[in-house]
């Protein structure tokens, strides 16, 4: 049986997508391996979001090239949202100066086995074809690598809000929603078969949309949630334009749903904000995070920041810096802007704010948002939070870690807890990124 390696870039739908992919190849005589040097075909599953994560992309593929001297015959494709971009300009092997056999858009997945039969009789092979309705509904994702606790379930594909600066409508296509009973069909299998924790995905879950609105997201969310108690439910990622009165009150009504939303913000002027095309001003994102913090206890409230877009300004940037205080964020992926090629901020504005300026508003985001963090977690000092055990900690076997329902890391002395186990753990001290406790009792 031929040997599998997918090496996975970018955000946690890519993650998903690489299992659904592993399905597909394990289906058609493969096998996954986590050893890059003994397979006989690699997959690079990419992100195109950022020009940083196409070039580390590009260094590893090249990195790659000398696998060959070992194995002639080795197969190296791109997958994923790259793929997609870039399309014929990875098959120019002269242009790149390294052999690219197989390039595969995210809707093209189905298509693999036979496009590894034009390529292993000497072809190149190439399928970036967008679909309207694929969701890969009645495929049964390998979970080939992670702790076995926790898991990812697409529940829809692709995105119709059209930021300035995104690639994804380009590379992902429109949305279409997966059907609510293959969703809950999956979810209900993967805790019978012990994981302990589902993350729905989509570019935009809140989006969710089935039989003409039939299941929102709120309705779907509250299926799976009704699994188990013991199954705990979590969802990425939330547009603030849709993330209704409906669904906070969902979630404050379910001790499963984790206390937890991660709020893409993107910048807090106004002025940024409507140069982005993200259809809501600072106002209206500041509603809705005192609307979940009134509704939801103790919820954690987590970002993404721009630092630098078209046009940004010095008090732009310190509203920004501004409303991260009054939110209090409890974490953040912050970066600054680089321009993707084919969106609408590419062609209608400059990209005029310099890169040492830039460099330095990040800086000074990463340097509050450390603060802003480091914070939340001393005010969880002396509290006690269910935790679930996912497994060791990185630094020693003699304890172990996992997350609370705040999607906090939270470390404590092992006394025999297994991954899945439910342990209540009090907080005793903290850094800015794990809280550190004694745990008190277990129940899986």
């Amino acid at each position: 049986m031929k040997k599998l390696y997918i090496e996975t870039y970018g955000c946690q739908m890519n993650f998903s997508d690489s299992e659904i992919v592993a399905a597909i190849m394990t289906e058609n005589n493969f096998e996954t391996t986590s050893n890059i040097k003994e397979s006989d075909v690699v997959f690079i599953n990419t992100c195109s979001i950022r020009d940083n994560a196409e070039k580390r992309v590009m260094g590893r593929l090249k990195e790659m090239q000398s696998l060959r001297k070992q194995n002639p015959q080795l197969i190296i494709g791109v997958i994923g949202c790259m793929a997609e971009r870039l399309k014929t300009q990875l098959l120019e092997e002269e242009k790149l100066g390294m052999r690219i056999d197989m390039v595969v858009g995210p809707d093209a997945y189905r298509d693999l086995p036979q496009l590894m039969i034009d390529v292993e009789s000497g072809q190149k092979a190439c399928n970036i074809i967008l679909s309207k309705e694929e969701t890969y509904a009645d495929i049964t994702p390998v979970k080939y690598s992670g702790n076995n606790v926790s898991a990812f379930i697409s529940i829809m594909r692709g995105c119709e809000n059209f930021c300035s600066y995104c690639v994804v409508p380009l590379t992902r296509g429109k949305e279409r929603s997966r059907n609510p009973l293959t969703i809950i069909s999956e979810a209900r299998e993967l805790f019978e078969k012990g994981y302990r924790e589902i993350t729905l995905l989509g570019q935009n879950v809140n989006s969710y949309n089935w039989d003409n609105g039939d299941v929102n997201f709120s309705k779907l969310l509250q299926e799976v949630a009704g699994i188990s108690p013991l199954l705990r439910v979590r969802f990425a990622t939330s547009h603030p334009k849709d993330i209704s009165d409906e669904l906070i009150n969902v979630i404050a009504s379910y001790n499963n749903i984790c206390n937890a939303i991660h709020l893409p913000v993107q910048s807090g002027s106004t002025d940024v904000l409507r140069r982005m095309n993200r259809k809501y001003n600072r106002e209206d994102y500041l509603e809705r995070i005192q609307k979940i913090k009134s509704t939801i206890s103790n919820c954690a409230l987590s970002t993404d920041i721009i630092a630098g877009f078209c046009g940004e300004t010095e008090e732009d940037h310190k509203e920004t810096l501004s409303l991260m205080k009054e939110v209090g964020f409890d974490f953040a992926f912050m970066f600054k802007y680089s321009e993707r090629p084919g969106t609408p901020a590419a062609t209608k504005y400059k990209d005029d704010v310099p890169e040492k300026i830039k460099g330095r508003r990040l800086q000074e985001i990463i340097d509050l948002q450390q603060q802003l963090s480091l914070e939340s977690n001393q005010n969880n000092i002396g509290k006690t939070f269910e935790v679930l055990v996912e497994g060791y900690s990185r630094k020693s076997k003699k304890q172990v870690s996992g997350r609370n329902s705040q999607n906090k890391v939270v470390v404590f002395e092992d006394k025999g807890y297994k991954p899945g186990d439910y342990v209540n753990v009090m907080i005793t001290s903290c850094t800015a990124a794990t809280l550190i406790g004694e745990g008190h009792s277990s129940n899986s």
